[in-house]
């Protein structure tokens, strides 16, 4: 099977190659390649007003809100090419992939008319209000509850591992708005303005010294009654549907990133002398072979129409792809050797293969754990019978 694109996507990669290598070189060469998520923030906020300026923000979205009308095809290439380019992950990637288009999906004519513009010109920058200390990978069992009272909603309750929190404008929250309510039922979908007293935000510290994950406590914490998406208590059926686009284009892109990682360990391995060693070649190899794999399955999964329903492929790609770049940072280490271990600077900051290894120990963690990926393998891709669960 061969997989290529069209002469006029081919004329697309060139425009958008172009345009990003131009940025990348020019006004915004200061942040190129810049390894952590967490450094030169005010810069990365000029850079999505600047995408969104010039249309490239988000390309998938319709014209008629800021995006490109651009076919998956062309979504894959701005991905690849972004990544080529070498420009700094999105800061805004949540708002832009995952709440942009749920609030596509779900919202009325007026949501979509007070937030989309928005966050397609990069003004506003969005996290997620999801975990909390005893709901991760269980979802359903958020306690964080959300009552209307004078024409508001009022929230309370912490959630966890909330990224980029502590630099966002607005979050959407999944409450529990009907007392008495367990499991999925009786959750509503909220969008919360970050920027106000009922909102306090406590940065994570991470094993690499960054900070880009945050507790976030909400006390009587306020939102207009129309500020929700979907009907009261069906936030579930939201919730899942904008976990599906998680797994959409922008996989694409996370793998021309993965390149990139793969290509930084074997440069070490040439430069050290490791490449020599043929153990390592074929550990090389072999992530060579997972990673291209990878952008078959990738391409896959998204052959369907319905890019919010989640369906074998989408099913076993999260656990791919993390069990993938976990096993790259371990390599990335041993080509390294004890030069990978020492810091340098007079700050904690690691250079891109230490900084690799440490985050990616988190990938078998978030969004899913691999042991609970495997559960929804068996039980939603092959129908097996559903593990026996306690009640909340």
């Amino acid at each position: 099977m061969k997989l290529g694109f069209s002469p006029a996507d081919e004329a697309f990669r060139a425009e958008c190659a172009a345009w990003l290598q131009a940025e990348m070189t020019g006004e915004f060469a200061d942040i190129r390649g810049i390894p952590n998520l967490c450094d030169a923030i005010p810069r990365r906020k000029e850079w999505e007003q600047r995408l969104g300026e010039a249309g490239w923000s988000c390309i998938g979205w319709p014209r008629e809100w800021g995006g490109r009308d651009a076919t998956i095809a062309q979504q894959v290439i701005f991905a690849e090419e972004y990544a080529r380019a070498g420009a700094p992950n999105r800061i805004n990637h949540i708002g832009v992939e995952l709440a942009g288009p749920t609030i596509l999906a779900f919202g009325s004519e007026e949501q979509k008319t007070r937030y989309l513009p928005e966050i397609a010109a990069g003004r506003q920058i969005w996290c997620q209000g999801y975990s909390e200390p005893n709901a991760g990978s269980d979802l359903a069992n958020v306690k964080t509850k959300a009552r209307l009272e004078d024409g508001q909603w009022v929230v309370n309750g912490q959630k966890v591992w909330t990224s980029l929190a502590h630099y966002s404008d607005m979050i959407f929250v999944v409450a529990r708005s009907e007392e008495g309510s367990a499991g999925p039922k009786g959750l509503s979908f909220l969008l919360m303005d970050m920027d106000q007293p009922g909102i306090e935000v406590r940065p994570i510290r991470q094993i690499n010294g960054e900070a880009e994950f945050n507790e976030t406590f909400l006390t009587d914490a306020r939102c207009a009654s129309d500020a929700m998406l979907g009907a009261a208590g069906e936030g579930w059926k939201v919730a899942m549907a904008l976990l599906a686009f998680e797994r959409g284009v922008s996989t694409l892109g996370q793998q021309m990133q993965f390149r990139n990682e793969l290509d930084a360990v074997i440069d070490a391995a040439k430069a050290n002398g490791k490449a020599a060693d043929p153990v390592v070649r074929q550990k090389i190899a072999r992530a060579e072979i997972g990673l291209r794999l990878m952008r078959y399955g990738a391409l896959r999964m998204l052959s369907g129409t319905d890019l919010a329903a989640i369906d074998g492929a989408a099913l076993t790609y999260k656990i791919q792809w993390a069990t993938w770049r976990r096993n790259l940072g371990e390599l990335g280490m041993e080509v390294l050797g004890q030069a990978g271990e020492v810091a340098s600077g007079d700050h904690y900051s690691w250079p891109t293969l230490p900084n690799l290894f440490l985050f990616s120990r988190s990938d078998t963690i978030y969004g899913g754990t691999n042991q609970i990926q495997r559960n929804l393998i068996a039980e939603r891709g092959l129908g097996l019978p559903r593990e026996p669960r306690g009640q909340a």
